[in-house]
């Protein structure tokens, strides 16, 4: 889980001015051994993202409802199926997808140079002067494959603009959600993909470890905060998180009132790295001092929770069944009924994206797949006391219980990275 604070400090980039830099100069000594992962990391080949194209247009073909194309913006789809990363705004880089044959990209013609060298394999690429429709632009370049008709698929994340503006040039298509290629392609991993999220899984781990032996009383969720960028950045990482104290972390996304450590409370740490674009969301909390023993009997109930999801996550099940197990523990364990206490879904599925279908939630329908990945992250809000959440990442596997991408469960309360 992560709030839309973490997800700003997740997008954060070093400056040309050294001040991001600067939060890996001055860091404690338990950081010493953090290192870049270098060699460790394979990058997406260009026959990769090739089969994803292909495999795309192969659902086209299969699901019961066909589509005759697809249709992509900038967003982390564009770069699944192409390797491209491109900003978002106003003027349109399309990528179209027929059912057979080259995709169609439509670009700026002013921006032509810089795609043709993002291009990892042949594309039939259309340039638009800046009074020209883009997407008039790649109807023609459908109809000139005999593609007149039938139906596009939308990708959820483009912008309203763009799909109204391709509905009106098209007025012979329906334009649909193209959910049942995307989610069929993104949801479940290839063993690269979860070989890349294991690491950032790993280093997110390695971070937070010692972010949490550096804890001094006094400190604010900004100074903790500023110790985990600084961590990533050591590794040559981009990553962040979310920093809930004491009775802040009984509201799972935080609160803008400031907060000081002191004896006694908990530290929740949520947030994560990209390994190549591949994200990590993970949460430890641990306590400042000696837990309290509601506070270490509430540990110990997550923690059960945890497993019981993991062993529920199985394929052939239904996504919203791997909730019922892990609500099941903490509403028998007396902090229930349904979401009093345990006030948000069990997991979101991740990825490129930090939260991705499928999702984890009560009565959700989903038939889970090996290779789909999870956040796992049950927890208990107790309000003006304290909040405690686990968060690992997991996949699921061919045979049994899913597998967890992190290193491990949280080790305890007054360690929770050993």
């Amino acid at each position: 889980m992560k709030s839309a604070a973490a997800a700003s400090a997740l997008a954060f980039a070093p400056r040309a001015d050294g001040v991001h830099e600067n939060a890996a100069d001055e860091l404690p000594p338990a950081f010493a051994g953090l290192k870049p992962l270098g060699a460790r990391v394979r990058p997406i080949q260009t026959n990769e993202f090739r089969e994803r194209l292909m495999h795309a247009q192969k659902l086209m073909s299969d699901l019961a409802a066909k589509y005759d194309a697809l249709f992509f913006a900038p967003g982390t789809s564009l770069y699944y199926f192409t390797g491209i990363r491109w900003g978002v705004s106003e003027r349109l880089l399309g990528l179209v997808v027929p059912r057979t044959g080259d995709p169609i990209v439509v670009v700026p013609a002013f921006e032509e140079g810089r795609l043709r060298e993002k291009l990892h394999f042949p594309a039939d690429v259309r340039v638009w002067q800046e009074d020209q429709s883009p997407t008039k632009i790649a109807v023609v370049a459908l109809a000139e494959r005999g593609i007149r008709t039938g139906r596009i698929g939308v990708e959820e994340t483009a912008a309203f603009t763009f799909f109204d503006h391709l509905r009106a040039a098209g007025p012979g298509f329906e334009c649909v959600s193209a959910d049942g290629v995307t989610i069929g392609c993104r949801g479940k991993k290839s063993a690269h993909e979860l070989e890349l999220m294991r690491l950032a899984c790993e280093a997110t781990c390695d971070v937070f470890r010692a972010v949490h032996a550096s804890v001094k009383e006094g400190m604010s969720q900004e100074d903790i905060g500023k110790l985990v960028e600084g961590g990533f950045l050591k590794m040559g990482l981009r990553g962040g998180a979310l920093v809930l104290l004491g009775a802040s972390a009984a509201l799972p996304h935080g609160t803008i009132q400031p907060q000081k450590l002191k004896e006694g409370d908990v530290v929740l740490i949520d947030g994560g790295c990209t390994v190549e674009g591949y994200e990590s969301d993970v949460t430890r909390t641990s306590v400042f001092g000696k837990p309290s023993g509601k506070l270490a009997r509430v540990y110990e109930i997550v923690r059960k929770a945890q497993d019981a999801a993991l062993d529920a996550a199985r394929a052939g099940k239904l996504s919203g069944t791997v909730d019922d197990a892990a609500r099941k523990v903490i509403t028998d364990a007396g902090y229930g009924p349904d979401y009093k206490f345990f006030t948000h879904r069990l997991g979101h599925g991740i990825g490129l994206d930090g939260h991705e279908h499928p999702y984890l939630v009560r009565g959700s329908k989903t038939v889970l797949e090996p290779g789909m990945t999870f956040s796992n992250e049950p927890g208990i809000y107790i309000p003006g006391e304290f909040g405690l959440r686990c968060e690992d990442d997991m996949v699921i596997a061919a045979d049994g219980a899913a597998q967890l991408l992190t290193p491990g469960f949280a080790v305890s309360v007054e360690k929770p990275l050993g």
